[in-house]
């Protein structure tokens, strides 16, 4: 095996090399290299590919869209109708409280909730 970072033209090849080795069996040196081979893939995807913050409104409307909520099932989170519009329209900021309960509610993580606070 020969341990190298990954740059820019070495990803594909990379990835070709992972997919040879992806189901190996535990305890294998082919198991290690496709360990090490994640690894040095998801550090150069992190570092030439970051993902930025989710904003906390899209967060809200993806769990809406998956659960089938509309905005009055957002109300016991949120408060009156009226605040859950502001939030989802962007004139108001959610508060730590309405955090709190999106998240112990609807299980919207903490990290989407807070990334624009």
């Amino acid at each position: 095996m020969n341990i190298k970072p990954i740059r820019n033209d070495d990803l594909r090849a990379a990835f070709k090399r992972l997919e040879r080795v992806y189901q190996a069996q535990e305890g294998t040196p082919a198991a290690d290299e496709m360990e090490i081979l994640v690894t040095l893939i998801e550090a150069y995807e992190h570092k030439h590919f970051p993902i930025g913050l989710v904003d906390p409104v899209e967060a809200i409307k993806f769990r809406m869209e998956q659960q089938g909520l509309t905005q009055k099932d957002l109300e016991p989170y949120i408060g009156s109708s009226g605040r859950v519009s502001e939030v989802l329209n962007h004139k108001r900021r959610l508060s730590l409280q309405m955090m709190q309960r999106l998240h112990d509610g609807l299980h919207i993580p903490y990290e989407s909730l807070l990334s624009a606070t």
